[in-house]
């Protein structure tokens, strides 16, 4: 049986991951490249997706050069010991904003994003792969599953919620803000996910195909289980990423700035936080929300079906900041169906790793979870894509000062803006959801 201590150090994995690196990657990059490092919407709408097409490739390779590692820390552990610092230093380099003409600032922001998403593949597919190594138990599973959400959701909380204050203390331009908290959390990052590698244990051996074959990729599509779940997995990533990227123009835009009262302040960071608070509480208690239910798949279902119509109540609160405890309440109770469903799509992947051991008689873990990180970044950076190109037709443009190199952005239809932004953070989620709970409740491996 698997220590306290051990499931901490797991949890930390995804803390560096999700509630750091990949939480700041989906909530400020958006508004970030557009308003600060001075991209026009449509390369930043460009950029998200190029990263998608290479990451098509690098995450089944990296799942599969994952799943062949032998060395003394295990197969999927050193990725996480030693990919820790690089992934910190490029995360650091990508909030910074260089002083270059525009046309070299472009070549940057492009270069340091790919390379982030190339480091972000070598460390967290591997870190997804170990759930499959560390435990053959399901209720164990389930419970390393909420031990990372906790970790995600805890840390994201905490980040989001301290951003603006300390954004406030450093004090100085935007850019420069940005590039002293890129700097502090990358060095976080790097330390949890080192962590993570050196306080966790793998004690199953995979089945090895010791030689690389194509037909490992085959096998992938022909496996329906996996078909499904990375199906899902792209729904819940397409939910989260609309969400969270949206959420700084829908202040900066609709409800005129940040709210204060007193020393609080409710900007973006601090709306998206309170919601992750809410997860790592509802996440934790996702395994005895699905004993209670009865199965993962029940479990998830009621779960989309909760962030399907929560979704659509926020759509019908009046876009004014005086409603802002109203829509803090509801977006409360999105948050209660995310927790609840985020540790059960990867303790889902686990069993389809399983499955697929027994029909093909070698194990494929690593190149499984890949898919779940793959689609995380595809969900993230395709709905952020779809947000700077939809709020471009929309009326919202992005220019820079060839002189001063100022970012300007300027409205040239305000309500068709207000208006874009509001159903980018309710309808389109909650049709997303509907879709993401039709396929778990099909899903073939009834567990």
């Amino acid at each position: 049986m698997a220590s306290l201590k051990e499931k901490i150090g797991y949890a930390l994995g995804d803390a560096a991951a999700g509630g750091i690196t990949w939480k700041i990657m989906s909530i400020a990059f958006p508004l970030f490249f557009t308003n600060v490092f001075g991209l026009t919407f449509a390369d930043a709408a460009l950029l998200m997706l190029i990263a998608r097409m290479f990451d098509v490739v690098t995450d089944p390779l990296m799942g599969s050069i994952a799943d062949r590692t032998q060395s003394k820390w295990g197969t999927y552990r050193p990725w996480l010991i030693f990919g820790a610092i690089p992934y910190g230093l490029v995360f650091a380099l990508l909030l910074y904003t260089p002083d270059f003409d525009p046309t070299t600032k472009r070549v940057y922001a492009y270069t340091i994003y790919l390379l982030m998403m190339a480091l972000y593949t070598l460390v967290n597919v591997p870190y997804g792969s170990l759930l499959g190594v560390m435990t053959d138990d399901a209720d164990e599973r389930n419970q390393f599953s909420s031990y990372r959400m906790v970790g995600a959701y805890a840390m994201g909380f905490l980040v989001m919620f301290i951003f603006p204050y300390l954004q406030k203390a450093v004090g100085g331009t935007e850019a420069h803000q940005y590039a002293v908290l890129g700097a502090s959390f990358g060095l976080l990052a790097a330390i949890m996910t080192s962590a993570c590698g050196l306080l966790t244990k793998e004690r199953l051996k995979p089945i090895r195909a010791e030689k690389f074959s194509f037909k490992q990729y085959g096998d992938l599509v022909k496996n329906v289980p996996w078909v499904f779940v990375t199906l899902t997995a792209v729904c819940t990533n397409f939910f989260n990423g609309f969400r969270y990227a949206v959420a700084g123009y829908m202040f900066t835009y609709c409800l005129g700035g940040d709210i204060t009262f007193g020393q609080l302040i409710i900007n973006f960071t601090v709306f998206m936080g309170i919601g992750e608070f809410v997860c790592m509480v509802f996440g934790g208690l996702s395994p005895v929300f699905t004993k209670w239910v009865g199965s993962k798949r029940m479990a998830f279902v009621w779960s989309a079906v909760i962030c399907a119509v929560t979704s659509v109540a926020y759509f019908f609160i009046p876009m004014d900041a005086s409603y802002i405890w109203v829509m803090v309440a509801v977006s409360i109770l999105t948050s209660i169906g995310v927790g609840f469903y985020s540790p059960l799509l990867w303790s889902m992947y686990a069993d389809v790793a399983d499955y697929a051991t027994e029909k093909n008689g070698t194990s494929s873990t690593g190149l499984i979870f890949s898919s779940g990180t793959m689609a995380q970044k595809f969900g993230g950076a395709i709905s952020g894509s779809l947000i700077a190109l939809l709020l471009g037709m929309a009326g919202l443009v992005s220019t820079q000062d060839m002189t001063t190199g100022e970012t300007i952005v300027t409205i040239t239809d305000e309500e068709s803006v207000k208006s874009m932004v509001w159903s980018l953070f309710s309808i389109i989620p909650a049709a997303i959801a509907v879709i993401m709970g039709i396929l778990v409740y099909k899903f073939p491996l009834k567990k």
